[in-house]
């Protein structure tokens, strides 16, 4: 890591938000779903899919979360109405997961209900640790009920994850793969870059041989080449698996992804709660700021 990416990765959680906002711009679609729906539109004309996302999570009051699941019921039906090649992505802690587990299963179960009735998709986010087996128990019981409608995540820094896949294996099977961002402690966790790598494939591996739906969520070019070395050699065609990279991350890797025919979806979030999640990803990958500061003092300009 360059000492560049060693300070924003250790300062980003108290950087002012209006240096933040900066950083960021790029990586946020904007305040409200009309801008989603604008980067969505432009995303699919570029041989893209989307998912759309809006930003809140952690919530402290139930009131909060009858909001977003309204709001998440636009997303589905804006998709529908705009013909959006996308889906919807939620987070549980913002439906209430850690205020009241069955209400917020109630929402979840409606969101998902919809998405059925509209032939779209609902994906369930990971969050910390302190959620994971509460996501996978909503996940595991949608999934008998609507199956080709709802997914989730794993994440392939936790010991856990290929006893997960393993545990769901029955019936349909829906997931993205990624590294996973939240600090959790090193008994649940790899740390070591290299052994999280290995979890990812050999999680991916077994997915794909237990015939799940894999969305391949990473930045990481080694890993999209182990991927596309596996999916040949098993195989498999584009309709088996899906890559997955988050809105304004390295564009040129999303032009190498489609080149070689595969399908790709970009992570579109927006809204007015965006700071944790800048800051999250700024600090999961400090390139980011670094490449916007070079756009700023003009050092990438001819």
């Amino acid at each position: 890591m360059s000492l560049f990416n060693f300070a924003v990765a250790k300062t980003i959680m108290h950087v002012p938000k209006p240096i933040v906002s900066y950083f960021a711009k790029g990586y946020i679609a904007g305040s409200n779903l009309t801008d989603a729906v604008r980067v969505s539109k432009d995303l699919n004309q570029q041989g893209m899919m989307t998912t759309i996302d809006i930003l809140g999570e952690f919530i402290t009051r139930f009131e909060q979360a009858v909001d977003f699941k309204n709001q998440a019921l636009e997303i589905l039906r804006t998709i529908d109405r705009e013909k959006i090649d996308g889906n919807l992505s939620i987070k549980p802690t913002q439906m209430g997961l850690l205020l009241d587990k069955d209400r917020c299963f109630e929402l979840i179960h409606e969101l998902v209900a919809e998405a059925k009735k509209l032939d779209n998709f609902v994906r369930i986010d990971m969050e910390d640790i302190e959620t994971t087996d509460a996501t996978l128990e909503i996940f595991d019981r949608l999934r008998t009920e609507y199956p080709g409608h709802v997914g989730t995540v794993l994440q392939s820094y936790l010991h856990r994850t290929p006893k997960d896949v393993i545990n769901l294996d029955s019936g349909y099977q829906n997931y993205r793969l990624c590294k996973g961002i939240y600090v959790e402690p090193r008994l649940h966790a790899w740390k070591n870059p290299m052994a999280i790598n290995r979890n990812f494939m050999h999680s991916l591996e077994l997915m794909l041989q237990q015939g799940a739906y894999a969305a391949v969520a990473t930045h990481d070019e080694l890993l999209v080449y182990e991927t596309m070395h596996m999916v040949r050699k098993m195989g498999l065609t584009p309709d088996k698996y899906e890559f997955q990279m988050l809105l304004g991350v390295d564009e040129e890797l999303r032009e190498i992804i489609l080149k070689e025919g595969h399908r790709l979806r970009i992570y579109v979030p927006y809204g007015v709660d965006w700071l944790p999640y800048s800051r999250r990803r700024l600090k999961e990958n400090p390139s980011i700021a670094q490449h916007a500061l070079k756009q700023m003092l003009g050092i990438n300009k001819h």
